[in-house]
C-alpha cells in the first residue's frame, strides 16, 4: 500500500498465503470485532519477515483515516532507510 498525492491510500487485494508481498509494503488485515467494530492491524514486510507495527482492536466506521498516519511515516521511513542503505553500499564500494 502507498500513500497517494491525493491523500488516499492504493490498497491491493491478494488471497491469504497465496502471495509474496514484495519488502517495503505494509500489509492490513482486519476482522469483525465484538463491538460490531473492526479489528485491524498493520504489519510491515521486510526482506526476511513481517513486523507488527501497529493494532487498532475496535475500529468503528471508516477507519482509513486512523490507520493512514502510521502507514505514511512507515512508508517514508522504509524508503530513507532504503536510500541511506544504498548510500552506505556505493561508499564501501569505492573504498
Amino acid at each position: 500500500m502507498d500513500e497517494t498525492p491525493g491523500g488516499t491510500l492504493r490498497v491491493g487485494w491478494v488471497p491469504t498465503g497465496e502471495y509474496r508481498i514484495p519488502a517495503g509494503r505494509i500489509v492490513l488485515s482486519w476482522r469483525s470485532a465484538a463491538d460490531g467494530g473492526m479489528a485491524v492491524t498493520a504489519h510491515l514486510r521486510l526482506a526476511r519477515t513481517e513486523v507488527l507495527l501497529a493494532s487498532w482492536p475496535q475500529l468503528g466506521g471508516e477507519w482509513s483515516d486512523v490507520v493512514r498516519p502510521t502507514a505514511t511515516q512507515v512508508t517514508e521511513l522504509h524508503a530513507a532507510l532504503r536510500l541511506a542503505a544504498s548510500i552506505l553500499e556505493d561508499m564501501a564500494d569505492r573504498v
